[in-house]
C-alpha cells in the first residue's frame, strides 16, 4: 500500500498488513513476529515511534489522527478497525 489512490477503498486487511509492517520497522523486528492482538506497549513501542506512526497513517490513508491514537487503541487489530472506519467515511477522490 503506497498511499490512497483515486477512487480506491482500502481494505481492513491491507491496513492491518501495512500497520504490521510499519510497527515491525519501528521495532526493528521481523513482521512475522508482530501479533495484531498484542498491546503495542507490550512490544515496547516508544512514544516517538508511535507519534511517527500517526504521521505515517495520515500520509497513507489521508485521515487526520490524534498523536495519542496508538496508545488509545493499543493493538494493531484495534487500530485497524478504527482506521478502516475512518477510511470508509472518506469520500472517493
Amino acid at each position: 500500500m503506497t498511499g490512497r489512490e483515486v477512487g480506491v477503498r482500502v481494505s481492513g486487511e491491507d491496513i492491518e498488513r501495512w500497520l504490521m509492517e510499519r510497527v515491525a520497522y519501528y521495532l526493528e523486528t521481523p513482521v512475522g513476529e508482530i501479533d495484531p492482538e498484542v498491546s503495542l506497549a507490550e512490544y515496547g513501542l516508544e512514544s516517538v515511534y508511535a507519534f511517527a506512526l500517526c504521521g505515517d497513517i495520515e500520509d497513507k490513508l489521508g485521515v487526520t489522527v490524534e498523536p495519542t491514537l496508538v496508545w488509545d487503541v493499543d493493538t494493531v487489530a484495534a487500530l485497524t478497525v478504527h482506521l478502516a472506519g475512518l477510511a470508509a467515511e472518506l469520500p472517493s477522490v
